[in-house]
């Protein structure tokens, strides 16, 4: 009974793990975009659904459609030597020829591209928002991003394993107290975004409604925008 207790909280701890790589969920990263879209309807509960919406494609859809290709195969081996992307590349190649394998390191290489652009973006974003904006300093934070990544494409796997966990579990500690603040008004405009889709209405938001929530928002955002129903 022991082992198998073992076992199975060595499963959950992985999947939590990588499952934060597929999806962000929970760590704070991908609101830093989400936040600067304009949502339709023009509600900010809203965009909100869409991040949820997104973490089950990425997670429950495509995650799972990889898990399948790799058991349906017959590549994988317990214990053996292909693993990770190898193992996807081998996967895939045995079901739609060598191609598989070409698309499968065209899709990382763009993944992991975007992914160092779309991160530094939103860091220089926040030291803006803070008003860390000197020249020297963000010379200084590109100067080590640039390390970082030469860093990371050098390093043994397990080593950039390990401080990927680290700096994202500390990544979502912080987050997860943030959200723990802003659960009130978090729940408050997810009941105001239903009742006005139980109501027929198209859900509009307008800060004006909302005084409490003035020091929250930036001065423009969110106000006067109701729409009158077609």
């Amino acid at each position: 009974a022991g082992g198998l207790g073992y076992a199975i909280a060595q499963a959950m701890i992985n999947g939590i793990k990588r499952g934060l790589f597929s999806n962000e969920a929970g760590m704070g990263s991908a609101p830093n975009a989400a936040a600067s879209a304009t949502p339709y309807p023009p509600h900010p509960a809203s965009q909100g659904y869409v991040q949820m919406l997104g973490v089950f494609m990425d997670t429950i859809v495509i995650c799972s459609a990889t898990v399948a290709i790799i058991l349906m195969s017959g590549e994988f081996v317990p214990g053996g030597e292909l693993t990770g992307i190898e193992l996807t590349q081998a996967a895939l190649s045995s079901q739609v020829g060598e191609w598989g394998s070409i698309f499968v390191a065209v899709a990382i290489f763009f993944f992991a591209f975007t992914s160092i652009i779309a991160n530094y973006s939103y860091a220089e974003t926040n030291l803006l928002f803070l008003e860390h904006n000197h020249k020297a300093g963000l010379g200084l934070f590109r100067i080590v991003v640039l390390g970082m990544v030469m860093f990371g494409a050098l390093a043994s796997l397990p080593v950039v394993w390990s401080l990927a966990d680290v700096s994202m579990g500390m990544m979502a500690i912080v987050n997860l107290v943030a959200i723990i603040l802003l659960s009130g008004t978090v729940i408050k405009l997810a009941k105001d975004y239903n009742r006005q889709l139980k109501e027929g209405k198209l859900p509009t938001f307008d800060a004006n409604d909302y005084p409490e929530l003035k020091s929250q928002l930036e001065d423009g955002i969110w106000y006067n925008s109701k729409k009158t129903d077609d």
